[in-house]
């Protein structure tokens, strides 16, 4: 296949991602800030909700017209709580509607407890072929702290399964929880790599508004770790995996070779266009000219399921708000997403924002060691990572 200079080839034809949210979960675990409810007792909301989600994808076909499909991404809320048959019904609705690529990557969220363990092989033979999977921990003690409904030893179980299922596997862990060390953590990192996966997340825990865990830390029920630590933390697992073969293509996200990277999440940190489909989705798509100048419009799906079901009923979509981003916004989302990754973003999409190479602000943060020295694209060094929300601030601050 021919692809353009801009790696989104076949000429013409740009790339598409798919995202479907599915907010059922088991247990609502205390650090969680998603759109998500409790699915007992939901059956017959659940098929109801498959069917606008298959609706929605199809009326958001009218809007993006011809695309090429590079990945469909079942997140939550837990998806592996979903009937595999609707899984297939949705993937098979977005390869109708759009031109799938011939490595399509279909990933599906799980949790790893014996229950949708016992899913894993439907979601293989739905299409799905790399499991995202929710460990979060490996002992039992801290599994406990983070509210999961599995044990370190169904984790292992789920692992091996998915390995055998899945060609792709990446696991999900959480660090910088409290009393932890770096020693522990480098263990635990070494522990998770032998079960196979080829991609790892590790995301340090955040305490959000508004969750239990922010409740309990305003009320001194446990003390998150210092910044130091958080530091310490970090290094340790940039450490681990870099010795594992692991490539930190993305602050969180570490691979074993490109072809183990997150297709999906890759379309996002890209500023490429993705649709939103189920309670609380976002989108961005790209209407009218398909070019650079294009309308960059911004979705989001009505968050109750409920009046998602409606809106779909109604209108064809399930969307609650529609707004075309400016030139300006849309490039301060290409700088937020973009310095995520290693590749970074190209000076030609920072036009908007007037940041150039010559950018008095950008020579000072290439001087002090926190950009890289490139004349093409702006890209955080290892150092800029460890300050990338301060990093990002400034240099949206500096936009003209």
């Amino acid at each position: 296949m021919t692809r353009d200079p801009a790696g989104d080839g076949p000429a013409g034809t740009p790339p598409l991602g798919v995202y479907i949210h599915w907010p059922y979960c088991a247990r609502i675990c205390p650090y969680c800030d998603f759109n998500v409810v409790r699915d007992r007792g939901r059956t017959g909301e659940q098929a109801r909700l498959a069917k606008a989600i298959l609706d929605d994808l199809a009326a958001q076909r009218a809007l993006t017209g011809p695309r090429r499909l590079v990945s469909i991404f079942f997140g939550g809320g837990t998806p592996s709580l979903m009937e595999p048959a609707a899984a297939a019904a949705m993937i098979d609705q977005a390869r109708r509607l759009w031109t799938a690529d011939d490595d399509l990557e279909i990933s599906l969220e799980a949790n790893p407890t014996d229950a949708e363990t016992g899913r894993f092989a439907g979601f293989a033979a739905a299409g799905v072929n790399r499991l995202s999977l929710g460990v979060q921990a490996l002992d039992d003690a801290s599994l406990g702290f983070l509210g999961r409904n599995h044990d370190a030893a169904s984790a292992r179980r789920a692992a091996e399964t998915a390995a055998r299922l899945f060609p792709r596997l990446s696991l999900d862990l959480i660090y910088a929880r409290p009393s932890q060390t770096p020693a522990a953590w480098a263990t635990e990192l070494e522990t998770a790599i032998a079960w196979g996966a080829g991609h790892i997340s590790p995301y340090q825990l955040t305490i959000e508004a508004g969750t239990a865990f922010d409740r309990a830390v305003r009320r001194g029920r446990f003390t998150p770790p210092d910044e130091a630590l958080g530091a310490a933390l970090y290094e340790t697992t940039q450490a681990v995996l870099e010795a594992r073969g692991f490539d930190a293509y993305e602050v969180s996200n570490h691979a074993r070779g490109e072809a183990a990277r997150s297709r999906h999440n890759l379309v996002y940190w890209r500023g490429q266009d993705y649709v939103g489909a189920g309670p609380g989705a976002h989108g961005r798509l790209t209407l009218g000219r398909l070019t650079l100048a294009g309308e960059r419009t911004a979705t989001v799906a009505e968050r109750g399921i409920e009046a998602y079901i409606a809106a779909v009923a109604r209108t064809g979509l399930g969307f609650a708000e529609r707004e075309t981003l400016t030139a300006g916004g849309a490039a301060e989302e290409r700088l937020l997403m973009g310095l995520r990754i290693d590749e970074g973003v190209s000076f030609a999409a920072m036009a908007p924002l007037g940041l150039t190479a010559q950018t008095p602000l950008v020579r000072q943060m290439v001087e002090d060691g926190l950009l890289a020295d490139d004349p093409l694209r702006l890209r955080a060094t290892r150092p800029g990572r460890l300050v990338l929300d301060w990093l990002t601030a400034r240099l949206a601050t500096e936009a003209v």
